[in-house]
């Protein structure tokens, strides 16, 4: 091992897998945002952990709603993606401008977004704060998945690659095939 400046170590993070994060404000607009930090936090129950920049529209929103859903895309939205990634929901209605197709979620405000492969409706539960981002913690309230299998990872730099899934079974479970 030869020590090395931060930045350089951490880039050998990626792939890293890409998530959406949903919100929707007072108002009724609705804002994606792709994030690449988030994680299972808990088992029982189980819960997200996402983490956003506290100069984010996506922040804000979350903050006074306290709910979100997390939405795991597919490749085949990945304009849509690296679109939404590119432009702020201070000033930009970004579902106006993208594919997207929202459907409306059963336990939370804000949609799930429909050819992901998996959705998660969450209410907030806690909150914790870091230098310059907040870690969300969110309760799963509801779950989805579609037909959807070629998965998106971020190798950097907007750089956007697919990972098929391996064939699963109704259930969700991988099979034995």
């Amino acid at each position: 091992m030869k020590q090395v400046d931060i930045e350089i170590a951490v880039k050998k993070r990626y792939p890293e897998s890409v998530a959406l994060v949903v919100c929707q404000n007072e108002k009724g607009i609705v804002d994606v945002t792709p994030i690449g930090w988030f994680m299972l936090c808990n088992s029982k129950p189980k819960c997200w952990a996402i983490s956003l920049a506290k100069k984010h529209y996506s922040h804000k929103v979350i903050s006074e709603t306290n709910e979100f859903c997390l939405c795991l895309p597919s490749f085949k939205q990945k304009d849509d993606i690296l679109y939404c990634g590119s432009v702020s929901g201070w000033n930009t209605d970004k579902l106006k401008n993208c594919n997207f197709k929202t459907i409306p979620s059963q336990k939370v405000k804000p949609p799930i977004l429909k050819d992901c492969i998996a959705c998660f409706e969450c209410q907030v539960i806690d909150k914790l704060p870091a230098p310059d981002h907040t870690i969300f913690i969110g309760k799963i309230l509801a779950a989805y998945i579609s037909d959807q299998r070629e998965k998106v990872y971020n190798l950097g730099e907007r750089n956007l690659i697919k990972w098929e899934l391996k064939n699963e079974k109704r259930s969700g479970k991988p099979s034995t095939v």
